[in-house]
């Protein structure tokens, strides 16, 4: 009885993700304690030399594809400790990007306790980048139309783009 009881709770989780839009979910998923950044506006301050734009995924996400410009920093194994040492200025404006702004919050939430002042969470991630027509690219640098969708629940956010486990 109690295992059935995990695997109604499980399914029923699954089936609120599916009927929530985009913001709905990031409402139900992050605090916004940092600031969004929209696909758009990210797209304009790419020509930005003073911007770091950070993947905050796992390294099979980030192989398969990233936006141009930017450095793995990781999800699981992040270290706050080598990001100081590669980015000095706690005023550069940081952009933190995952699969749609749910784990990137969390590691913009480390960068700002680390005393980052200008960070900033990628609305809807790389899967709201690729949706909108912009280009990512392979572990190889170029572009590519795949996309790790992170898994097969969550991969109903990515519309455009070949998705991949």
């Amino acid at each position: 009885m109690k295992n059935l009881l995990y695997i109604v709770l499980f399914i029923s989780s699954f089936q609120s993700v599916a009927q929530k839009t985009l913001d709905e979910l990031l409402q139900q998923y992050n605090t916004r304690s940092i600031p969004y950044i929209s696909v758009e506006e990210l797209k304009m301050f790419q020509q930005n030399k003073d911007l770091v734009l950070l993947d905050a995924r796992e390294p099979e996400e980030f192989k398969v594809s990233h936006i141009k410009g930017a450095v793995f920093s990781g999800y699981s194994n992040f270290s706050a400790e080598a990001i100081s040492q590669s980015i000095k200025d706690k005023s550069v404006l940081i952009v933190v990007y995952c699969s749609l702004g749910i784990r990137s919050e969390k590691i913009s939430e480390k960068l700002k306790a680390e005393g980052y002042s200008n960070v900033r969470n990628l609305y809807g991630g790389i899967f709201e980048w690729k949706n909108k027509g912009f280009a990512v690219f392979d572990s190889e640098g170029k572009e590519t139309e795949k996309v790790h969708a992170y898994s097969k629940n969550w991969s109903k956010w990515l519309t455009k783009g070949e998705k991949i486990y």
